[in-house]
């Protein structure tokens, strides 16, 4: 049965707004947005930060100086929440192969990485996607995946928002600690064909309960966030069959946007959350 499709904006509006910031945040629920979804990491003295990349990119970030950082930084694990004080985040360098992916991003001079914290208290009624940076093939590059899952909750508790959350990772130890020790927090299942060794999201894990609905529906589901690239109408049937929510991610075509929408997923995860809202009106009901 079609049901309404919800928007969620990635990293905010990335194709709008700087990247996991409180001012891209902030327009991506003023173009009515149903849910923000970003990143976190976690620095050297324990608090967690919202951001995506292991290190300092310098797709996005300036220095002290005001210069754009010539190579990527420190690990963010590396850098205490005071250091990240001094980079600005907001605007892509505009010599970055990364500007023409989003060459109609609006800078925002002077936007800083936000602390979780900030994030969930600057926005009481928002509804928010917390994707957990971990590697299970780089377990260098950020803190344990359970330890970085219990700061997050941590952070969830004091800001009085465990009823408004999801906590997901293409690294699933992240959301299989939440589970077990916090089950009224939901967690999301994230996974992409392009990882071609399986045990990379599904983290150390022996045997497989088949296709991957099945695996996300085995680990208790309840959302799944695939590669929109790998999704197929069979797929999403199978996993609403299953009992999971489908939220594919990064949808930012109208014409994926118009397809997935008739398959029937739950959620578009996008960078462009205006195109995603008109595209939506413009099937009407019960799309929107």
């Amino acid at each position: 049965m079609t049901r309404p499709v919800e928007i969620h904006g990635h990293r905010g509006a990335r194709g709008l707004f700087p990247e996991n910031t409180l001012q891209g945040f902030a327009r991506a629920l003023a173009i009515g947005v149903d849910a923000l979804e970003l990143d976190v990491g976690m620095t050297a003295d324990g608090v967690v930060v919202v951001t995506h990349d292991p290190r300092l990119s310098p797709d996005i970030t300036r220095g002290p100086d005001g210069r754009w950082l010539a190579a990527p930084g420190k690990l963010i694990q590396e850098l205490a929440v005071a250091d990240l004080a001094a980079y600005d985040v907001g605007r892509i360098d505009p010599a970055s192969p990364y500007h023409a992916l989003f060459p109609g991003q609006a800078p925002c001079d002077g936007a800083r990485i936000p602390t979780l914290s900030e994030v969930l208290h600057a926005f009481p009624g928002a509804r928010i996607s917390i994707e957990l940076k971990t590697f299970a093939d780089r377990p260098d590059w950020t803190a344990r995946p359970e330890a970085m899952a219990e700061a997050v909750i941590g952070d969830i508790e004091r800001a009085g928002a465990a009823g408004r959350v999801l906590i997901e990772s293409f690294d699933w130890r992240g959301p299989r600690y939440v589970r077990a020790v916090r089950p009224d927090i939901r967690v999301g299942w994230l996974t992409s064909a392009s990882v071609t060794d399986a045990e990379l999201w599904r983290g150390i894990r022996g045997g497989s309960a088949g296709s991957i609905p099945q695996e996300v529906a085995a680990e208790g589901g309840p959302v799944w966030g695939p590669d929109h690239r790998d999704l197929t109408e069979a797929l999403v049937s199978k996993a609403h069959r299953l009992g999971l929510l489908v939220a594919p991610w990064t949808v930012n075509a109208p014409a994926d946007m118009r397809r997935l929408a008739g398959w029937g997923v739950d959620a578009l995860v996008t960078d462009r959350p205006d195109l995603a809202r008109d595209v939506l009106a413009g099937l009407g009901p019960p799309f929107r």
